[in-house]
């Protein structure tokens, strides 16, 4: 890519204009298929029945996360000191004993929790789907439970259940609902694992005694009915279950029976962090965008707003509305999605902060939605920056330095240009795919007719001396007749 004169120029590079969709927005290539004790839906349906299982998933681009629970009652805070790390792990962070920790669920009362309101956020930020935490590591359940009493029912004054009052209000709203499950750690539950910190014990990396037991125990007794309960108590949902953070316990025997209820399910969406060698459907980067997304797999990016996931007093740290709207179309770009995290607190309410870019967000979508939603990957690929010929990144391989000038998705017949930095003069572009009939923004309800000069080999449209949009002005190229 180069700056010319009083345009930016986009040259498409033959080999990618040769990338099929499929290699970009996840096809499902035989040799990701590995012998499994028991064989996962990935493992045995056909390229079409996968196509249409993900077709919903592949259109939406935009999700919220929603990590809640008893995390959010000290907030970042243990004995009057603030811990290092994000909220949901302060009981590993702080070796919280397991009778501490589980006290205050006798606190836990979030009677400002609105289910309403949680959906209506999302759908005002153009979201089309929701995961909460049903169960993080922590192992405190937020619903309704028999098979663990350690739940926001059994043992909290609240005594309701917010993922079947979430489920009810997606269904109203017309937004889809997906649990979070944390199947292998679970620090209050005997036997379960947890990740080492320098002061636990080093084979089991536990820190109470009141932990220790048999890991088939917690799975069998606790794990698997819990997951059960979620996959059968709430209709059609969950369409999305998303596992985290598998260790070594999390054998191919031992996820494969967890396969084994997945797999009455048959159009359930779920993760690459089950363990045990079975990949799922989706490729999960969390707080990074990958350079090119990941080709030949679907994806998502989870991501926050500020620097935790679960609820923190004092973390003010939150991003700029241009940088969660960037980030965004740079990853429908890469043909992935944004799972975009908030953290409410114990009482139950978003931090406004959080709500009000949320809403800026739908609002940048409300008028230009059409160049995310069930959009393909950009045609060119230059665009979203270049490896360091100098520089190296955490793990010694050459630092990828992000260019944020512009992106591109793609329709049917259309080429969407989001551009972010405005020019003067013309957008100049070098070998397009296919003839350009028409070319206006999107923001420009009337859809007037930008003026036009092409060629075999290039073509420049004129633009207005100032962006519609202060954080991204769309472009459309119409190749429609």
């Amino acid at each position: 890519m180069k700056l010319a004169h009083r345009s930016i120029a986009i040259v498409v590079l033959s080999a990618a204009v040769s990338f099929s969709y499929a290699q970009l927005e996840g096809s499902k290539p035989e040799a990701q298929r590995v012998h499994h004790p028991i064989p996962a839906i990935q493992d045995t349906e056909t390229t079409a029945q996968h196509y249409a299982r993900m077709q919903w998933w592949r259109e939406a681009r935009f999700g919220m996360f929603i990590h809640w629970g008893l995390y959010s009652i000290p907030a970042g805070t243990w004995d009057g000191k603030q811990i290092p790390d994000i909220g949901e792990w302060i009981m590993n962070d702080a070796s919280i004993p397991v009778a501490d920790y589980k006290a205050l669920a006798a606190r836990f009362n979030p009677t400002s929790f609105r289910a309403h309101d949680i959906v209506s956020l999302a759908k005002s930020a153009g979201m089309k789907y929701i995961v909460i935490t049903a169960k993080h590591h922590d192992g405190f359940a937020m619903f309704d439970s028999k098979a663990n009493a350690f739940n926001i029912v059994a043992s909290t004054p609240f005594k309701r259940d917010p993922l079947r009052e979430l489920a009810e209000e997606c269904r109203k709203q017309d937004i889809k609902l997906g649990f979070y499950y944390s199947q292998d750690q679970d620090w209050t539950a005997p036997g379960a694992s947890a990740i080492q910190r320098a002061n636990h014990d080093p084979i089991t990396h536990h820190w109470d005694k009141a932990q220790d037991g048999a890991f088939d125990t917690y799975l069998h007794t606790k794990a698997i009915p819990q997951i059960k309960e979620l996959l059968t108590n709430y209709g059609e949902f969950p369409v999305v279950v998303w596992f985290d953070t598998p260790t070594a316990n999390m054998t191919p025997e031992r996820a494969a029976e967890i396969v084994t209820l997945l797999k009455q399910h048959p159009n359930l969406i779920w993760n690459n962090r089950l363990g045990g060698t079975y990949k799922g459907d989706t490729e999960t980067p969390e707080q990074y965008i990958p350079p090119h997304g990941f080709p030949g797999r679907d994806w998502e990016a989870c991501m926050t707003m500020n620097d935790t996931w679960g609820y923190k007093s004092y973390d003010t740290n939150f991003k700029s509305t241009e940088t969660l709207l960037r980030n965004l179309i740079d990853i429908a770009s890469k043909g992935g999605n944004y799972l975009l995290n908030i953290g409410p607190d114990s009482t139950g309410v978003v931090p406004a902060p959080e709500a009000e870019r949320l809403r800026q967000m739908g609002q940048w979508l409300a008028v230009n939605g059409e160049a995310i939603y069930n959009t393909k990957p950009t045609l060119f690929g230059p665009e979203a920056g270049e490896f360091s010929a100098t520089e190296k990144d955490k793990s010694g391989n050459p630092k990828f330095i992000p260019s944020w000038k512009w992106r591109s998705t793609t329709a049917a017949e259309k080429i969407y240009i989001e551009i972010f930095n405005w020019p003067s003069g013309s957008f100049h572009i070098d070998t397009l795919p296919r003839k350009v009939n028409s070319a206006y923004l999107l923001a420009d309800s009337a859809h007037t007719p930008l003026k036009m000069s092409q060629t075999a080999d290039h073509i420049d449209v004129q633009l207005p001396a100032k962006a519609l949009d202060p954080i991204a002005t769309v472009l459309v190229l119409n190749m429609s007749k």
